[in-house]
């Protein structure tokens, strides 16, 4: 924020409200999320953030969406991206595990923890698991799985991920990379060609340590 902004009565924008506001929901929680402490941390004025929401419920429905929106999203994406084999289906569905511009691991830890004192949030959540077990049950369908293995094999999978997601693991990125054609032979009961796995490996190459949020 510079002095020149302020003084022309800049007072933000949507997204800029609402990225501060995920800051401190990933920080500290939804009690943290106030209208106060966010225009301090932006630099404006209290009043600026009417300009953009009727109230704090407002700015709170604008992250549910964009986590709906994000890791929801993201996850029925991959899901229904082509694929030849279901090993490959699997590394394209892993990529949200892998990377978190397409699924946000501290959102979504955030946002759970959120829904076990706000009923809508819960509504929502029950909403998102099943809408993302649906998604990676049609994937297990799309190669021939039948109806209850599926389904079994979609819950092992995504059950395993929130998982890792409640208990907050952290694990360099090598070592999951290096466990990750063990994982897709243990969800889907068929081994990723080396082909696959470097072609998995090649599209995150750039990805780092202190990226590979899990």
């Amino acid at each position: 924020m510079t002095m020149t902004q302020t003084e022309r009565g800049w007072r933000g924008t949507p997204d800029v409200w609402l990225d501060a506001a995920y800051e401190l929901l990933v920080e500290a929680g939804v009690e943290a999320v106030k209208v106060m402490p966010l225009a301090e941390r932006l630099g404006l004025s209290r009043t600026s953030f009417y300009w953009h929401f009727a109230d704090r419920e407002a700015l709170l429905a604008g992250l549910v969406e964009r986590w709906r929106a994000k890791n929801t999203g993201s996850l029925v994406a991959c899901c229904e991206a082509p694929a030849a084999t279901i090993a490959e289906a699997m590394l394209n569905l892993i990529d949200c595990w892998v990377d978190p511009g397409l699924f946000d691991s501290r959102l979504e830890f955030a946002m759970r923890t959120w829904s076990l004192t706000d009923p809508a949030v819960e509504a929502a959540m029950a909403d998102a698991d099943s809408r993302r077990i649906a998604a990676i049950t049609a994937l297990f369908r799309r190669f021939g799985y039948p109806e209850t293995e599926a389904d079994t094999r979609a819950r092992t999978l995504y059950l395993t991920q929130v998982g890792y997601i409640a208990l907050r693991s952290s694990e360099s990125f090598d070592v999951r990379m290096g466990r990750i054609p063990a994982y897709v032979l243990t969800f889907s009961g068929v081994a990723p060609s080396p082909a696959e796995i470097a072609a998995f490996r090649d599209r995150h190459a750039v990805r780092t340590d202190a990226e590979a949020g899990t």
